[in-house]
């Protein structure tokens, strides 16, 4: 369902549903290519957490939502270029928004084209993509790679039509041998196969964190690295540029950006 409808929707339903993980028993959909939401877990965000989180690409009309959509068409026209299905979203050091970032790209994605979306929170020693959605998940990437879950157990649908999402449970203190598992690269290659129009988001930890991130980025097509204006140092940059595969990096976000006289947002990419 659009944006709009599924703020509504979602709000009613977190009144009526009981906060466990239960399977969606909704009807198939007769629409090639889209999700089968009968094979995930919907567990409905939260509107008002979601906004106080800055979603902004809640709001499609807002100046915030249009660098998104800037955004979005920049990596849309190189996958369809480039034949692009993953894509993994880090920075050089923690709190400079990547996983916000991740988030509202993804809620943007869902709003157009042809192509349905998956995120992937890859950051399992601090997994945030249900947090920022208001999402009570209690299971994530992690208890699939340790094989306590199904893929279809730990796939989440929000209930917005064209987006689900892997992410919750607790941290991993062996999460780095996790990502570099052959179940991973199995899931990874597994996913980019499952539906043709779908584009992937990892949102990965930290490069400069540690090792976890190092083992995934060969496996995405290409890599996106954010950085906050006014935080992050030229020398994170360069370090973290270091680790990151050359032909794969596709370009940096500037977040946190402050509005110009005009009353506009400088945005680069």
């Amino acid at each position: 369902m659009h944006i709009k409808v599924a703020l509504e929707k979602a709000a009613r339903e977190r009144e009526q549903a009981k906060r466990t993980h239960s399977h969606h028993t909704s009807p198939k959909r007769d629409v090639a290519g889209l999700p089968q939401y009968t094979a995930s877990i919907h567990l409905p965000f939260d509107p008002k957490i979601a906004r106080n989180n800055r979603c902004v690409s809640l709001e499609p009309d807002s100046a915030e939502a249009s660098c998104y959509k800037v955004l979005r068409t920049k990596i849309h026209l190189q996958a369809q270029k480039k034949n692009l299905k993953t894509v993994a979203i880090t920075s050089p050091c923690s709190g400079e928004g990547k996983t916000l970032t991740t988030v509202n790209l993804a809620l943007s994605f869902a709003q157009a084209y042809d192509r349905t979306v998956l995120v992937v929170d890859c950051d399992l020693k601090r997994q945030g993509v249900h947090k920022i959605l208001g999402i009570d998940s209690r299971i994530g990437l992690t208890d699939y790679l340790l094989g306590a879950r199904s893929l279809p157990e730990v796939i989440v649908w929000p209930g917005i039509e064209k987006l689900t999402l892997i992410s919750g449970g607790g941290p991993s203190a062996n999460s780095a041998e996790l990502l570099d598992s052959h179940r991973m690269k199995d899931l990874v290659a597994e996913l980019k196969n499952r539906y043709d129009n779908r584009i992937i988001l990892f949102d990965t930890a930290p490069l400069l964190g540690g090792a976890d991130t190092l083992s995934l980025l060969p496996l995405a097509d290409c890599t996106i690295m954010v950085v906050a204006e006014g935080k992050t140092i030229m020398s994170d940059i360069r370090n973290a540029m270091q680790v990151v595969p050359t032909d794969k990096f596709l370009g940096f976000v500037v977040n946190r950006q402050r509005k110009n006289a005009s009353g506009s947002y400088n945005y680069y990419y």
